[in-house]
């Protein structure tokens, strides 16, 4: 194990025989060989009250998890794009309102699934349009093939989309073959996890005239210092990616899973603005600050405070929650008290979750159980990675917050 903090976690209001809990609870999940290993980042008011690295990156390697490994992010991706997108709203390219066929026009004539099975279904025309805004709050109609819910993500996958894309398809090519699917609901009138950030990340490219990976390194990672963040793992590099896994269903140990690995190690046909980055610690450590701080770090300002507070205040329509405004119950996230900003998951009341937090905190996860949240309201930041498949497997997210707000005590 290896542990480092950069300060005195008592000064940020911390018990530290209480945040040494946090390495010997996930510790045992490695020990057990539930995980291959681990890496922990905790701060409060900017300052980091706890850092810690647990096991191996490589099992099979026999090379530890150390700082400045590399770990498949996945959805954690789309808060960056998201980011993204509303840089452009700030600069008044388009208004949350708008359609999206006003830029990406293969949406103009969009259709829902009303019945039948996948061989012939039955659709009937949209009776709004798409708008931004459904894209960054996942209300659009959209979903993953991999859900394997409904007959559309059945549909999804006939066409080619399941944890991939159709071979060889780019961003543009993958956005217009997308439109061309029904939508899972009537847009605005539900929430579904789904593909909804991608399409955001074509329509940056539209607005801004520049491809979604040059538009990101170079108003976003670049300016924040983000250097370690990409969408593929180079040979130099390779050795700091870490291995992905899965839990065998009998025994829980895991194995690996490289059949879908081994795609962070090489150029991906489409820039996936909803899953496709890899990123560091300390890196996503950056990201997470400049949220804390209303859109600004080290002088370098994203967004303004206030685009920042609009995103993270729940969008649902009546201030429902996920639990009573998702028809299929997928997510990276619980569902009961949390509300969904543009591009995040906010607790609005922590109780019926079970799980401690404030309200107003914001947050969202990856398939390979890596999360984040930014408390605002206690001024903390937690970032959790590893990389095990599914992120439904452990509770380690929630446990995460069980024993960081514990040690909390001031």
């Amino acid at each position: 194990m290896s542990v480092a903090r950069s300060t005195d976690p008592d000064r940020l209001g911390f018990d530290p025989a209480r945040l040494a809990r946090i390495d010997q609870h996930f510790g045992r999940y490695v020990d057990e060989g539930r995980l291959a290993g681990w890496q922990i980042v905790v701060t409060r008011r900017g300052e980091i009250a706890h850092s810690s690295t647990y096991g191996l990156r490589d099992r099979e390697a026999g090379t530890p998890v150390e700082p400045d490994t590399l770990w498949r992010i996945y959805s954690m991706t789309k808060p960056i794009t998201s980011v993204a997108a509303m840089m452009l709203w700030e600069e008044g390219r388009f208004e949350l309102t708008d359609p999206v066929s006003r830029w990406l026009p293969e949406f103009a004539d969009a259709r829902v699934y009303d019945r039948g099975p996948v061989t012939s279904p039955y659709t009937v025309p949209a009776a709004e349009p798409i708008r931004i805004w459904h894209l960054l709050t996942h209300t659009a109609g959209l979903t993953y093939g991999f859900a394997q819910v409904s007959v559309v993500d059945g549909l999804y996958r006939a066409a080619g989309f399941d944890l991939t894309v159709p071979a060889g398809a780019d961003l543009t090519a993958a956005t217009r073959t997308l439109a061309r699917l029904p939508l899972l609901f009537q847009p605005g009138s539900s929430w579904n996890y789904g593909v909804s950030t991608d399409v955001l990340g074509r329509l940056v490219e539209v607005v801004s005239g520049r491809r979604l990976d040059q538009f990101l390194t170079d108003r976003i990672l670049r300016p924040l210092g983000m250097t370690d963040t990409r969408w593929w793992v180079d040979e130099p590099d390779a050795e700091r990616l870490a291995a992905l896994y899965a839990p065998n269903p009998t025994t829980g140990q895991v194995f690996r899973a490289d059949s879908i690995g081994r795609a962070a190690l090489t150029e991906p046909s489409w820039l996936s603005g909803g899953g496709g980055l890899v990123s560091t610690a300390a890196d996503y450590h950056r990201f997470t600050q400049m949220l804390l701080r209303g859109g600004e770090l080290d002088g370098v300002r994203l967004l303004g405070p206030r685009t920042v507070r609009f995103m993270t205040r729940n969008h649902l329509p009546g201030g429902r929650d996920l639990a009573s405004f998702s028809p299929s119950g997928f997510a990276e996230t619980v569902l009961e008290g949390i509300g969904f900003g543009l591009g995040f998951a906010v607790v609005q009341d922590p109780v019926p979750a079970r799980v401690p937090s404030s309200v107003g905190e914001y947050y969202w996860g990856g398939m390979a159980s890596t999360a984040f949240w930014v408390d605002p309201v206690e001024e903390v930041t937690a970032l959790l990675f590893t990389q095990l498949l599914p992120s439904s497997t452990y509770p380690l997210r929630s446990q995460l917050r069980q024993l960081v707000y514990s040690a909390l005590l001031d």
